[in-house]
């Protein structure tokens, strides 16, 4: 069966999402000691499977089925939108892990951000597209710089005024 918000992002299944996943978790928060519990219990949490020392393939843990699949689809919705934080992090996972890896750790970061939301009684504050860039600026410009490099090319940085 299909939800139905999947595939579209009108305010109208945004709200829908928004809906079920205060539905299943509640606005009391203090249930929850920390933002791992809560994605622990929903089924959101990265698996660690490790055997002798390597780092294997863990799967999500078992959790809320439902909420599980609204937040994935959410974070489908989320990953289409246009100079957003949460755009910017699936095209960063999704070019490393793949969509559907990309997809749940999205759908793992906005129930994070929904639990904070909850909890301290804050609105959401966007961290822009560029955060990851601004982030770490230097480590940007000397791969930027060392792309060019390999192609033959002379750089000169200089910060701009």
């Amino acid at each position: 069966m299909r939800s139905k918000n999947l595939g579209t992002s009108s305010p109208i299944s945004r709200r829908t999402s928004v809906e079920d996943i205060i539905a299943e978790i509640g606005v009391d928060m203090d249930r929850f000691p920390s933002d791992a519990h809560i994605s622990s219990w929903a089924g959101m949490s990265p698996g660690n499977k490790e055997s002798t020392g390597k780092r294997k393939s863990g799967k999500t843990t078992k959790g809320n089925k439902s909420l599980r699949t609204t937040l994935v689809n959410s974070a489908r919705s989320a990953a289409r939108t246009k100079n957003t934080y949460l755009s910017a992090q699936y095209q960063r996972i999704a070019s490393r892990r793949g969509g559907n890896r990309a997809a749940v750790a999205l759908g793992h970061t906005i129930l994070v951000i929904a639990y904070h939301i909850l909890k301290k009684h804050e609105p959401y504050k966007e961290l822009g597209a560029d955060y990851f860039d601004q982030r770490k600026k230097d480590m940007v410009v000397n791969n930027a710089v060392k792309r060019i490099m390999a192609l033959g090319y002379t750089v000169i940085v200089e910060a701009a005024a």
